[in-house]
């Protein structure tokens, strides 16, 4: 029970840290945008993969 709770938490993270990026600073910039987006869930990703995954 207690990792879902994390995993939930953990992408709600992620899609604050996506639309906060996106509203401060890339409102106008659609490709750029649509990187910084990208990088930002492979980041996330990775970062999962790497240390939350353990068990």
């Amino acid at each position: 029970m207690g990792k879902i709770v994390v995993g939930i938490v953990y992408v709600a993270v992620m899609i604050a840290v996506i639309i906060g990026v996106d509203v401060a600073f890339l409102s106008h910039h659609f490709w750029l945008r649509l990187a910084v987006n990208v990088t930002i869930v492979v980041v996330f990703a990775s970062i999962y993969l790497r240390f939350m995954r353990q068990t």
